[in-house]
């Protein structure tokens, strides 16, 4: 079988295989054990939109989150299910940004690398922000500043991805652990509050708390359509599973259990929690202020609620910051080997670790610092908009490789295979409308920084077309050096 780079010119690497689809798969361990997928599956999926984003929703819109979760939650099970299938296909750590320069070509794969990038070098200012607002909870550290625990927190997750990705994978793991024993013991103090009937503050746990406080809807239907947009960014880590095909020895499958898996988990972890939550305290008494479940367990009287749950808050920052630069990383080989990235972000250390993009994302996080010490009280606000729409772009990439992909397969080009994702094409049609929906939304939420972050759409379009112009020949000539000219219909 002939090596085929048809994607990017082969790096000198001696590990070089036969039959290679993209030159930026080149030169991974396969360190990651299933364990790992399957909790790296799971921590994408539960971060801080949960453990302290909750709050401010149920604050917004009552007890009618757990649909708005919901709702976000079986599209973002399509997303990954599409996803899922794809890396069947083809395993690649350049994920659906390898897939994109398969079905859609090109200038497809430079939009969707760079906007993936956006979100999460804008995500982690978001995170390491986040980190330093949640150890300044101890008093130990009230003096210190903000920006300077934010460097420390960038420093250590930055220090962990550069060991190897086994240390990463580690580290994911038992963050995950974390997160998903921190949940199991509230759903268990919830059902036996539930089942024993004994007072939460005052109020008898059960349905009634529900009826009595409005209902489902109390404050109308609109309030649960405009937080769609922050549901949705609570979801923003799920296609990280396909990054980490390239990294396991078995992807076929192990990648498919992890996916799977991904369905039940949304429905106990965050559908559950938002109803549990609001089945033991009215929605009136939560607050954005403070996370809910600290709200819950400090009413029922568990000794240091607070400290534990901002103990589990800080390891989500942590996690989703590990991920991002993680798979930023992995992105910006990919899409360097092609061209598309500075060249210098396809490097890669001993331990098989690409150090350089990941460096780049880092030095993009530092902003988070600066924006630390500049505006202290904005900086979540601020980074957590502009994510939003990198989230969004990033999910309606994978849904149109996924849909070419189908096309593909109808003509006889690619097979699909048995792990698949279901009524293709409407699924994929029916999630693109819903995320071209979520952006109206955000248009409309005039309460909010929804306009402002829809209009930076504006200053994005610009910026990703004049940096086209710039390595749109290195990224032909690579292609054609590679006796693989691209196939660009996006012309």
């Amino acid at each position: 079988m002939r090596k085929d780079f048809s994607h990017g010119s082969p790096p000198d690497d001696p590990t070089t295989g036969e039959g290679v689809a993209d030159a930026g798969d080149l030169g991974y361990s396969k360190a990651l054990e299933p364990r790992h997928i399957s909790m790296i599956a799971i921590g994408g999926a539960i971060g801080t939109g949960l453990f302290l984003g909750a709050g401010g929703n149920l604050a917004k819109a009552g007890p009618a989150l757990a649909i708005a979760y919901a709702v976000c939650g079986v599209f973002a099970s399509f997303v990954v299910r599409a996803l899922g299938e794809l890396v069947v296909h083809r395993p690649s750590s350049g994920s659906f940004v390898s897939y994109a320069r398969e079905f859609l070509g090109e200038r497809g794969a430079y939009v969707a690398g760079w906007m993936y990038v956006l979100n999460w070098a804008t995500t982690g200012m978001a995170d390491i922000t986040a980190i330093a607002l949640y150890v300044h909870y101890w008093s130990m550290f009230t003096s210190v500043p903000q920006w300077v625990l934010a460097a420390i927190a960038l420093g250590v997750v930055l220090t962990v991805n550069l060991i190897s990705v086994k240390s990463f994978g580690e580290m994911e793991f038992w963050f995950a652990i974390v997160k998903v024993t921190a949940i199991v013991a509230f759903l268990l103090i919830g059902i036996f509050f539930l089942v024993s009937r004994d007072d939460v503050a005052g109020h008898t746990p059960g349905l009634s708390l529900i009826s009595d406080s409005g209902g489902w809807f109390p404050m109308g239907v609109l309030p649960v359509v405009l937080i769609t947009q922050t549901v949705i960014f609570a979801y923003s880590a799920v296609e990280m599973v396909g990054v980490t095909a390239g990294e396991t020895a078995d992807p076929e499958t192990v990648v498919p259990k992890a996916v799977n898996s991904i369905m039940w988990r949304v429905g106990i972890f965050y559908v559950g929690s938002i109803v549990m939550l609001t089945l033991l305290l009215p929605w009136t008494a939560y607050s954005a202020n403070q996370s809910p479940f600290v709200t819950v367990l400090s009413k029922i009287g568990v000794p240091a609620a607070g400290g534990i749950m901002n103990l589990v808050v800080l390891t989500a920052a942590m996690s989703s910051l590990n991920s991002g630069l993680y798979t930023t990383g992995r992105i910006l080989r990919s899409m360097a080997m092609a061209g598309s990235a500075p060249s210098f972000t396809a490097r890669m250390s001993r331990s098989h670790v690409p150090y350089a993009g990941i460096l780049l994302t880092s030095t993009a996080a530092l902003l988070g610092v600066a924006l630390n010490a500049w505006l202290p009280e904005d900086a979540f606000g601020i980074v957590t908009n502009v994510a939003s729409l990198g989230v969004i772009s990033t999910w309606s990439m994978i849904m149109l490789c996924h849909l070419v992909f189908v096309r593909r397969a109808k003509q006889g080009l690619v097979r699909r295979p048995a792990f698949r994702l279901w009524a293709s094409p409407w699924i994929e049609l029916t999630t693109i409308a819903f995320l071209f929906a979520v952006l109206v939304m955000m248009w409309f939420d005039t309460n909010g920084a929804g306009r402002d972050t829809v209009l930076l759409l504006v200053p994005i379009a610009l910026a990703l077309a004049a940096g086209w112009l710039v390595v749109r020949r290195r990224v032909h000539r690579i292609a054609a050096e590679s006796q693989a000219p691209p196939v660009d219909p996006l012309g």
